[in-house]
């Protein structure tokens, strides 16, 4: 959606470019129109519209600075890139790095040269997914940077610390944009309704409704204002029904509420499914998860605690796997990374189960919270401190490595717990080895 609706600039700039302050009239987008005009308008991102931020410095001021926008699609990039634009009276030119090449970036910056030369207006080059561009384009970017012919406003939805060039990532100012929240986007859907540039007060909205868009949006201002426009087209009358928000956007809405009963029960279905082996039940109540707009964060925790609670050491791999599933929702994020979680869902469910981690530290912990501590036997005591071995610390210690098959008969727990057995692994899958290896260790280390 971002640079979708430019239209040319009066001043004919490099193709590819557009001004945003030509598309306010009645016929574009609700999005479009709804863009905030200042910075006050803008939604969510209080850490840039604080007093004293650099980003309210930069345009309260009207300094000359270029700024690297980072941050998820809908968040307000374009809308910033805008803001600094209309505020401190600069042309706004936009540069879409999907499409624009070289030549189109020099032509740009010469326009503006030019411009300025003439005694002209300052120019705000907005360059779009600027991770897309290659080393050359952005080092074509660096000469208007440099020598302020320009004022950069690039925006990425990749880590700039490894897509975009070092000259010109230290030339600008790096600004992280954070997702919206929910109550974000209600405040955007709201504003939308009832201001003169948007709805105008013409149609209600029903809050089951509400929430439906709410939850498809994701956190994308642009993507929620859209939903409400085409909901607000295909209803029958002035009225907006949750049937008719489902209808607009081709989604049925899934009865999920993420702060009430039905968050903790499918949740609770889900490591169940998976505790219980039943790979097609668990990736059920996954996609409702999912459908419904759950913190895929969230999910990959829980996946990562049932891989030592339900599975442990039947599956050695089962933690790693979740892990990293954890991982790639942190690297790529959704959607794609509904994959990664799919793919660790459908590996845990079918991993032989065992509790036997869980069973084992929680008995552990029953002792110590009991009382049953002791003192820790004195050849296992630190003896790297002068004096150490007067006291008898590490005097008597076994060195495990210089005894056969590494291991060494000697006490190691408190006397309290000498003969307690917390780890009792079970037969099931690769834990059967380490049953049979642990009572064979056992009894060699304890002498018996």
């Amino acid at each position: 959606m971002e640079g979708l609706f430019d239209v040319p600039g009066a001043g004919g700039p490099a193709p590819g470019t557009g001004s945003l302050s030509a598309n306010t009239h009645a016929s574009a987008p609700l999005a479009v129109r709804m863009r905030p005009r200042t910075l006050d308008e803008l939604v969510g991102q209080s850490q840039l519209r604080a007093p004293g931020s650099p980003l309210r410095q930069l345009i309260e001021g009207d300094r000359s600075m270029s700024l690297l926008l980072w941050g998820p699609p809908g968040t307000g990039k374009t809308t910033i890139a805008s803001i600094v634009s209309q505020q401190t009276q600069r042309r706004f030119v936009e540069v879409s790095a999907v499409a624009a090449g070289v030549k189109e970036v020099r032509a740009a910056i010469d326009a503006a040269r030019s411009e300025l030369a003439r005694g002209g207006q300052e120019t705000v080059l907005f360059v779009d997914e600027v991770h897309r561009f290659t080393k050359a384009q952005q080092d074509a970017l660096l000469p208007g940077v440099e020598n302020r012919w320009v004022t950069l406003v690039a925006a990425t939805t990749e880590n700039p610390f490894f897509s975009v060039i070092s000259p010109l990532l230290s030339r600008s100012l790096l600004l992280r944009l954070e997702s919206l929240t929910d109550d974000d986007i209600v405040a955007v859907v709201d504003h939308a309704l009832a201001d003169e540039r948007g709805l105008d007060g013409a149609y209600t909205l029903d809050d089951d409704a509400r929430d439906h868009l709410v939850r498809l949006a994701g956190g994308d201002a642009r993507r929620v204002l859209t939903y409400l426009e085409a909901a607000a087209g295909a209803a029958a009358g002035t009225h907006i029904d949750l049937p008719t928000a489902e209808t607009a956007v081709d989604q049925a809405a899934v009865r999920y509420d993420r702060q009430g009963d039905q968050h903790y029960d499918v949740i609770s279905a889900f490591i169940k499914s998976i505790r219980g082996s039943d790979a097609d039940a668990a990736l059920h109540y996954l996609a409702r998860m999912m459908e419904a707009g759950e913190d895929p964060r969230f999910i990959a925790r829980r996946l990562v605690i049932s891989a030592s609670e339900d599975i442990g050491l039947a599956d050695p791999t089962a933690l790693t796997t979740a892990v990293a599933a954890a991982q790639a929702v942190q690297l790529i994020g959704m959607p794609e990374a509904r994959l990664n979680l799919a793919q660790a869902t459908i590996a845990l469910a079918v991993a032989p189960k065992s509790n036997a981690v869980t069973v084992a530290v929680d008995a552990a912990s029953a002792d110590v919270r009991a009382g049953k501590i002791g003192q820790v036997p004195p050849h296992l005591r630190d003896a790297h401190y002068s004096g150490a071995k007067k006291i008898g610390h590490g005097s008597t210690y076994v060195y495990p490595h210089d005894e056969p098959f590494g291991l060494a008969e000697q006490q190691y727990a408190p006397d309290v717990v000498q003969d307690a057995r917390y780890y009792r692994p079970t037969a099931l899958g690769a834990e059967a080895a380490v049953k049979e290896r642990w009572e064979r260790i056992r009894r060699l280390v304890r002498g018996r």
